[in-house]
């Protein structure tokens, strides 16, 4: 599909400390793509990188309760962000819930895969089919289907 994909990493505060092991954990993979961050966790996954003596290419948003989240939904839906990898804190109220939820609702609607757990990243990264020059996603279709 692509050589060099934009990557989404969203995390809340309580899912931080997780993203950050898990960008470590995927640091060379990750160095060789765009990222674009929510500005806290972007700041931490800079920092992270540096502490590992890689360089990545990050760009961060406003932080996810100034608008973050809605700025890479934004994304989403111009077709600018390949992957998103948003670790959520379900356990604990969100001030800026409906921005959460537009970009819940914006990444499948959009074709975007997104991960909500370290698992479904794992997996979505290791994917064959992101070096697959002969792979096109197929368009999503909203026309109603009718049993007959």
């Amino acid at each position: 599909m692509k050589e060099k994909l934009t990557i989404a990493l969203v995390a809340h505060d309580h899912r931080k400390a997780d993203m950050i092991d898990w960008v470590k954990r995927n640091s060379d993979y990750l160095s060789k793509h765009h990222l674009v961050c929510t500005g806290t966790t972007g700041g931490l996954i800079r920092k992270a990188f540096e502490e590992l003596g890689k360089n990545a290419q990050i760009d961060c948003m406003a932080s996810e309760p100034m608008g973050g989240d809605a700025e890479i939904a934004a994304m989403v839906i111009r077709n600018e962000i390949d992957l998103a990898i948003f670790l959520i804190d379900d356990l604990n109220p969100q001030p800026h819930e409906a921005d959460i939820q537009m970009l819940l609702r914006q990444s499948p609607l959009h074709n975007t895969p997104i991960a909500c757990n370290r698992i479904s990243a794992d997996l979505m990264i290791s994917s064959p089919l992101w070096s697959d020059p002969d792979y096109k996603p197929i368009e999503q279709s909203y026309i109603r289907f009718d049993r007959k």
